[in-house]
């Protein structure tokens, strides 16, 4: 294996035509570069120069090695200012797993601020539904997720992985504007009970079903899909309604549906995660910040 001074040291010496005009432009005594080239020579197993009279030159072995010093340095000294422009935060790639009302709510608005302050950092976006989200993390196919979970049904992580909460993420009762409960500012679950229903993730959905049985009630679930606007075009058209979470109202499409929050409030908590040892890559904790700074700023949901 070669060491990156002694090549440089190698190339020096090409350049110039001697040790010593090489030691005085590296700045290293004659004795020094004599010393890194005897030892250069070893690594390669063969001589790189010879004498002839007072000038050197080199042999086949040093001309082949000589081809390949330039490349060698150019690699390095592009290896060096790539790391340094992504510890100082120019640049750096980050690979961004949310669910799709993050996806449509905090995260154009984080990349957004990401973007103006640090051009250089390229965040790739991906879309998944926890529990498969968190999947993608600890099995390296994502640097940062957002996730969300709710208080009747936490999901233990595993110990690499480390929770940062954004955010509490309230929960509305999705409805046509003419729906005689729509004039109310909230609505109790137990007084929808004999309503038809449109259910969302299978994560939305056991939280569903969970406080719906806490309220003595299975629901009549007349439609399931995880699609935002698939879920308000059927509300909008009078065939059911639907508990979805409160960053769904910042995207409503149809002025014929509202949401009402719901009483007693019930909320779940929405969450980065991100993988321990990532925490030290700048470029990560840099997105992070973003997110938890987008998220302090939705009052109300």
């Amino acid at each position: 294996m070669f060491d990156s001074r002694h090549i440089r040291s190698f190339h020096e010496v090409v350049r110039t035509g001697s040790y010593s005009a090489a030691a005085r432009s590296l700045g290293y005594t004659q004795p020094a570069i004599t010393q890194q080239m005897k030892a250069l020579e070893r690594s390669v197993g063969t001589v790189l120069f010879t004498r002839v009279g007072r000038r050197m030159r080199l042999t086949e072995a040093g001309e082949a090695l000589s081809r390949h010093a330039g490349v060698i340095l150019g690699n390095i000294d592009a290896a060096q200012q790539q790391m340094n422009a992504i510890t100082r935060l120019r640049t750096g790639r980050v690979r961004l797993c949310a669910f799709p009302s993050a996806t449509a709510t905090l995260i154009p608005e984080a990349l957004a601020r990401l973007a103006r302050a640090h051009r250089g950092i390229r965040v790739e976006l991906q879309e998944y539904e926890p529990p498969e989200s968190l999947q993608r993390l600890v099995h390296g196919d994502a640097d940062v997720t957002l996730a969300f979970t709710y208080p009747g049904l936490r999901e233990e992580v595993p110990d690499e992985v480390v929770e940062v909460p954004l955010m509490e993420d309230q929960l509305t009762v999705l409805m046509p504007t003419r729906h005689p409960m729509a004039r109310r500012r909230s609505v109790r679950l137990a007084d929808l009970s004999d309503e038809r229903w449109i259910a969302g993730c299978l994560r939305c959905r056991a939280n569903f079903l969970h406080e719906c049985a806490e309220q003595g009630f299975a629901p009549d679930i007349a439609f399931t899909t995880d699609d935002n606007l698939v879920i308000q075009s059927l509300v909008s058209e009078g065939l059911g309604i639907a508990m979805m979470p409160g960053l769904v109202l910042n995207f409503l499409c149809h002025r014929s549906v509202t949401g009402r929050p719901l009483d007693p409030a019930s909320r779940r908590q929405v969450s980065a995660y991100v993988l321990r040892e990532h925490l030290r890559i700048p470029a990560t904790t840099l997105v992070l910040d973003e997110l938890k700074a987008v998220a302090a700023n939705r009052v109300g949901c």
